[in-house]
Parts: C-alpha cells; sequence; structure tokens
C-alpha cells in the first residue's frame, strides 16, 4: 500500500537521492486569478447543483462539438445554462483561459475574437465553478483600528473591513506581520482541496457498473484535468503531465488506453500527499517562528538566487517579490527574477520597474507609487492601492479595491474592475524600453488591441473574501474608472539601463494612441518647441543669458525635489 501513496518518481530516476523531495502542491494561479465575484457562478453545495449542471453542459457542448473530440462549450451555451449575460460568459471564458496550466488548450491560444466560439473544456469549466466557492485568506485585523480610521477615509457600507487592509495602515504597522505569507496562502488552497476533493474527483469521474465502491472510476484523460488545480512542484516536476508523476498511470503504454481507476484509490492517494505536504509546510513555518535555519525553506530570502543588490526583492518557488520598498527606485529585469511570475507588496512613494516578461503580476497594499510592468501574458491584479501609478503592457488586468490610482494600459482585454473603488482613472499605454515588443511576442500580448477605455465593473462585494457584509450590499455595482483629460496625458521615459540597442528595438509606444491623446501630444510637443525657440530668440547679454539659464535649473530642481524625482536621480546615479 505504502507504495501507492508516494509520489512517482520516474521523471527524477537520474537525480541524486539527496535531492530535495518534490511535494504536492495547489495552483496558486486559479485562486488567485480565476475568482470571479459573479453570484450565479458560486455553488456552496458541492455537487448537488454543479453534477446537473455538468449534464446540461454536456448535452450542449454534444450538439456542437465533432465526435470523438474533447467536449467543449462556447459563450452562448454558457450563458445559457448558468443563465447569466453573454457578456459574463465571454468574461468567464477570459478567465477561464488566463488561468489554465496547459498552454495547448485552444482557448489559452485563441485570439479574442475567438474565445466565444472555441468556447471551454467542460471538464475544466466545471472545476473552474467548483472553485469559485473558495474563500481567500484574509490578514489579521489591526490592533488598534481607531488609528487608521482616519488615514483611510472610506465612502462604503462596511469601512471597517476595507480600511484594515488599506496602504496607509499597513506601512504603519510593519505588515508583513499582518498579511498572509505566501506560504500561508499555499496551505488554505491545499486545505480547501483537502476538503473538497471527494466533490471534485465525483464530478471528473465516470461511473461503471459493478460493485458500488467501485462505480465511479477516472480515465487517464479526466485525471489528468487534476493539473487545473495540483502539481508536483513549481513546474509540475519540470513540465511532465501529472500522470507521469502518480503510481496510477506512470507507466502506462501510450499506445494503449490506460486502464481507469477507480476514484477512491485516487482520492486516497491525494489526501494522503495533501497531508504530507501541509505537515511539511507546517515544519517550515515552525522552524521560522523559531529563529531555526532551514536550507530548505523557500520562503525565505534567497539572495543568491535573485540577482539583486535590493535587500526588498527575495524569491519563494518560481515567484519573485519586490516587498517593502520605501522612497526609492527599483529596477527588475529578466535576469533578476525567478520564474515568470512577480508580486509587488507594500511598496510607498517609489518608482518601481519590472522590465521582464512575466506570465502573471501582482501589485497589492502599494501608496504613491509609480510601477512599472514589461509585459504580461496572462494577467494582472492590482489590488488595496492608493495613489499609484501602474504602466502595463498585458493581456487582461483585474483593479480591486483601489483609490485615487492611475492606469496607463495596453490591454487586449476589458480591465475588470470591482470591489470598493473611488477616483480612478484610465488612460492609454504611454511609455516603452528596446525589450519591449521581444517581450511582448514572447507572451502573446497584441499591439493592435488595446482595450484600455472599455472597462467591465461587477460588484462592489467580492465574495470570495471572508467577511460579512451588510445584506443588499453586494447588489451595488463597484464604481467605474474615468478616462483621463487628454492634456494631462504625458509619456513616461524609461533610462535605457542595458544599453546595447540593436535594429530590433523598441524606439517607441508599440500602441497607437487614440486621435484625441495624439492630437493633444502634438500640441504640447509644438508649444515646447515654441518656447525652446522663442529662448533661442532671445536678444540678451552674455550675463543675462546665463541669469535666465540659472533660474531655468532652479526652478527644475525645486520641481525635483517637490516631486520627489531627485530620488530616481540618486539611485540611477548608483547603478
Amino acid at each position: 500500500m505504502n507504495d501507492e501513496i508516494e509520489p512517482s518518481t520516474s521523471s527524477s530516476s537520474s537525480s541524486s537521492s539527496s535531492k530535495e523531495p518534490v511535494f504536492l502542491r495547489a495552483r496558486r494561479e486559479p485562486f488567485e486569478y480565476g475568482l470571479l465575484p459573479i453570484s450565479k457562478l458560486i455553488f456552496s453545495d458541492g455537487t448537488a447543483t454543479l453534477g446537473p449542471l455538468k449534464e446540461k453542459l454536456i448535452q450542449r457542448a454534444s450538439a456542437s462539438s465533432p465526435p470523438s473530440s474533447p467536449l467543449r462549450v462556447d459563450a452562448d451555451g454558457i450563458s445559457e445554462v448558468l443563465q447569466i449575460s453573454i457578456e459574463n460568459a465571454r468574461l468567464v471564458l477570459d478567465t477561464l483561459a488566463a488561468v489554465l496550466h496547459s498552454d495547448s488548450d485552444p482557448l489559452v491560444s485563441a485570439s479574442p475574437q475567438e474565445l466565444d466560439s472555441v468556447g471551454a473544456d467542460v471538464n475544466y469549466l466545471i472545476l473552474f465553478l467548483y472553485i469559485q466557492s473558495y474563500k481567500r485568506l484574509l490578514p489579521r485585523t489591526h490592533k488598534d483600528s481607531v488609528a487608521v480610521a482616519d488615514v483611510w477615509p472610506s465612502t462604503s457600507a462596511f469601512d471597517g473591513y476595507l480600511s484594515a487592509l488599506s496602504p496607509l495602515q499597513l506601512v504603519r504597522s510593519n505588515s508583513r506581520r499582518f498579511m498572509p505569507s505566501q506560504a500561508d496562502e499555499e496551505a488554505h488552497q491545499l486545505s480547501y482541496l483537502q476538503k473538497h476533493m471527494a466533490n471534485i474527483l465525483a464530478l471528473l469521474a465516470e461511473s461503471v457498473e459493478g460493485d458500488e465502491e467501485e462505480s465511479l472510476v477516472l480515465t487517464l484523460e479526466r485525471f489528468e484535468h487534476l493539473g487545473f488545480l495540483i502539481q508536483f512542484g513549481e513546474k509540475g516536476s519540470e513540465g511532465i503531465p501529472l500522470s507521469q508523476a502518480t503510481p496510477f498511470f506512470a507507466n502506462s503504454d501510450p499506445d494503449m488506453p490506460a486502464v481507469p481507476v477507480p476514484a477512491a484509490q485516487v482520492h486516497d492517494w491525494i489526501l494522503q500527499n495533501i497531508a504530507t505536504a501541509l505537515e511539511h509546510s507546517s515544519e517550515r513555518v515552525s522552524m521560522k517562528e523559531n529563529g531555526l535555519p532551514n536550507s530548505s525553506d523557500q520562503d525565505v530570502a534567497m539572495a543568491d538566487a535573485c540577482a539583486s543588490s535590493f535587500k526588498s526583492s527575495t524569491c519563494t518557488r518560481n515567484l519573485s517579490f519586490v516587498e517593502g520598498v520605501s522612497k526609492t527606485s527599483i529596477i527588475k529585469q529578466a535576469s533578476d527574477l525567478k520564474g515568470s511570475s512577480v508580486k509587488v507588496l507594500n511598496c510607498h512613494d517609489s518608482v518601481i520597474y519590472i522590465l521582464a516578461p512575466l506570465r502573471y503580476a501582482t501589485v497589492y497594499g502599494c501608496s504613491d507609487a509609480t510601477i512599472v510592468l514589461g509585459a504580461v501574458g496572462k494577467a494582472v491584479r492590482v489590488e488595496h492601492c492608493e495613489r499609484v501609478q501602474v504602466i502595463a503592457a498585458a493581456k487582461r488586468i483585474c483593479i480591486a479595491n483601489c483609490r485615487e490610482c492611475l492606469f496607463f494600459l495596453g490591454v487586449n482585454q476589458q480591465p475588470l474592475i470591482l470591489g470598493d473603488n473611488h477616483k480612478l482613472q484610465v488612460a492609454p499605454y504611454n511609455t516603452f524600453y528596446p525589450q519591449l515588443k521581444e517581450h511582448m511576442t514572447q507572451v502573446g500580448v497584441d499591439t493592435s488591441i488595446n482595450r484600455w477605455n472599455e472597462p467591465m465593473v461587477l460588484g462592489m462585494v467580492d465574495p470570495h473574501d471572508s467577511l460579512s457584509h451588510p445584506a443588499g450590499v453586494s447588489d451595488v455595482q463597484a464604481e467605474s474608472a474615468t478616462c483621463l483629460d487628454p492634456d494631462q496625458f504625458t509619456n513616461f521615459l524609461i533610462p535605457n539601463w542595458v544599453g546595447g540597442e540593436s535594429p530590433e528595438s523598441t524606439k517607441h509606444n508599440p500602441f497607437s494612441l487614440p486621435e484625441t491623446y495624439m492630437a493633444s501630444q502634438q500640441k504640447n510637443h509644438q508649444n515646447l518647441g515654441e518656447i525652446k525657440q522663442a529662448l533661442r530668440d532671445l536678444q540678451l547679454e552674455e550675463s543675462r543669458k546665463r541669469e535666465l539659464s540659472n533660474a531655468l535649473h532652479i526652478y527644475f530642481k525645486d520641481w525635483l525635489y517637490t516631486s520627489g524625482n531627485i530620488r530616481q536621480l540618486y539611485c540611477l546615479q548608483g547603478d
């Protein structure tokens, strides 16, 4: 029996016996980027509702899918079966595409125009719908709630809750103690799967005749769908299919259909591996709390793993963090990052450049900062930020619970806005750096599509947060974003730290500007040119010219100090 509950080592049989053990993990992407606050998608009764819905989806998919091909349901079918609007059905497809683990799925590679017709694999869609019942792990409440009430003005009916998550409180309270760590979040996700795995397997399994205990079985193809939720190691045991990391299908003949496995046996094996992973996670947390070193602890800052001179940047399991940066500038390029995901957490009064091709990016709890995200091929999430400017070229972005923030966007899908927001503005993308087009090509961002000014607004309350809210508030729509006045639009210049430009280097904004913004930009350039010419034409004595030059320098220096941009010059000088 022991062999049945140990993860397969076939993928690393040639590796050294001293290699770190590989534990089962929850895929964080569906839980962090795949939850939608749409009440009709949240089913708290397990299989009672989703079972019949799956049958309806299969019937609908069977009518349109070619024989012997995986069953897929399009946007119209999702809208009809789930009784949601066609706009929300498209959002379901787009969000599912963002969090699927397999890039070979047609939905992932579909263009925005093709999403409706390509549709979703019914089994992946059911798993996606099931985890909509997940509730996130929240930060602990600040012990001095009165002290923070005056620095986070709230217009919501539940100001006491969201004020506890404000960036200004986070900087006051040394927030790392109050925010869940990545390990806490992943343990919470694993615990959720542990509780619900029986239902999840029941939805994936097929019925066969015979003994009741063996009436549900999982085929190889159905088992592979679990890769949407779980994996071994950060990259799924270096990219091998989930089935090859298990004792059930690891040695299957690719030319012969694998024998289906009883769902109960799969359930026991997964629960054992989850228990082992949670025990390992608990041991690591305990060692850290006791101040004991642990060479296998991947939540500890790993300066050697991240080529960085900044103490604020750490890596954990293929995920890079830029955390706690205050009153400085920080530049991260692809060589500085571990993996293809980044989280910018609790940064204040700073300028942060992440000039790299990414799959996922999160900006959380930041204030009075400018954050540049190079190219993001899956999803960006910006949450609980105040007076932050975000410049991003991405396929999609979600903005939640932000105040007085400005977003310069090059996005292929509608920006999604939800939660308790106030005075948000959106504008077209406004910058470039030499590797930008190359990075966008790598992650699949299309420069011919920019839907920056088409925000999609959902409800104010996010039911995935474990908070109780006043009755009726969930029906209130979130505040949308307004478009930046074209006269206020300016280009953002990124210094070229790398140098060595080639003919293929990006030398201008790759997204086309709308006519009004282009006209305003041309007008500003014209005015600047006229001022320069007027200065050149001034008939002044040499001493008066020096006085004028000195005055201009003084005003410019004053602006550098009052705007805070002087820090960027110091930071760049030190690089």
